[in-house]
């Protein structure tokens, strides 16, 4: 079962629409929100914004970037969130135990952001932390590829056990490039080959239970001269080589790594044009309505998997869970170290 949405996920100014925001999701090439940390400030408020914006187009997907550690936009009200490499420590003395932790942080992260009335959050990061990248780091579960793919799978195990999707990021591999593709342009010069014997090991063992993808705004220049996310090499070889079928989302084509593609409505229509299904236009308002002004006629036809489409949890309710308890535990503690 697909639905048809606008190709362009956007932004909102504060913790409530704004009558011109509520215009704005009226345009039919918009097909998403994503929530960043100035629209929240507890769960029960990020449920009334989520319930407004269905007011006005209800198949929009509204999205977060809830991973833990330094990347948690939403904080009061439901747990904190280790960083996955804190978790991922113990997965060489005690494989079980942190694969079954793994599962459960999954399933909490689920159960919590569908109770605040989201689609998704953008994760697992599948990306292998080298030690290079500080953008990466502890956001990565580990220095091990084959670890990395065990760890992200338990977790994605846990996000559809809460019925939520699971959006891998950031193909190929961002662990091995020290430069940060918010500020510019990174630049991986190793040869496919090696990228296919570390970075991408999680990307190909996953890519058949992952709903979505995010490409890095990294050139891997022995393959391509184009960043991944506007190469329809990289998201060829993607679909193609590694048989992913579901919904390629861009990163924010704010980020100075996609300035290589000209103006905002020029990214927008590179990035869709090499393979992205969806583009986030983040932080800059008139960057947004340049990208929907490009973006004018064309849709795409995702995946229902991507909605949340069960009953939803109450954010009270979740209390009540003994398995809630106790993971929310374990993680608040692990995130306090």
């Amino acid at each position: 079962m697909t639905q048809t949405l606008g190709p362009v996920m956007l932004d909102l100014e504060g913790t409530e629409l704004r009558s011109e925001e509520r215009e704005l999701l009226m345009r039919p090439e918009v097909g998403g929100v994503i929530l960043f940390a100035r629209n929240v400030e507890h769960a029960r408020q990020v449920r009334e914004l989520c319930n407004a914006i269905r007011s006005i187009r209800p198949e929009l997907l509204l999205a977060i970037d809830q991973e833990g550690g330094r990347v948690q936009r939403l904080r009061d009200g439901v747990t904190r969130l280790p960083a996955m490499g804190k978790i991922g420590r113990d997965y060489e003395a005690n494989p079980e135990v942190t694969l079954r932790l793994c599962l459960d942080a999954g399933w909490l992260l689920g159960m919590e952001m569908a109770a605040c009335g989201l689609d998704l959050s953008f994760a697992p990061v599948l990306d292998v932390d080298t030690g290079i990248s500080s953008v990466i780091g502890d956001r990565s579960f580990s220095s091990d590829p084959h670890a990395v793919a065990a760890m992200a799978g338990a977790f994605i195990s846990g996000l559809h056990e809460a019925g939520m999707a699971a959006v891998g990021k950031h193909f190929p591999g961002h662990g091995s490039v020290a430069a940060d593709s918010h500020l510019e342009l990174p630049v991986d010069g190793r040869p496919l080959e090696q990228l296919r014997q570390h970075d991408l090991i999680p990307f190909a063992a996953l890519s058949s239970r992952l709903d979505g993808v995010m490409p890095a705004h990294v050139v891997y220049s022995a393959f391509d001269a184009r960043p991944a996310g506007f190469s329809a090499s990289w998201l060829g070889l993607l679909r193609q080589s590694l048989g992913f079928k579901g919904t390629i989302f861009s990163d924010d084509l704010g980020m100075a790594g996609a300035g290589f593609a000209g103006t905002p409505g020029e990214r927008a229509l590179a990035a869709l044009d090499a393979g992205c299904d969806m583009v986030l236009v983040c932080n800059d308002r008139a960057a947004a309505l340049e990208a929907l002004d490009a973006c004018q006629g064309r849709s795409v036809r995702l995946g229902s998997r991507l909605r949340y489409g069960r009953a939803r949890p109450d954010i009270d309710s979740l209390e009540a869970l003994g398995r809630w308890r106790r993971v929310h535990a374990r993680l608040e503690a692990m995130a306090s170290l």
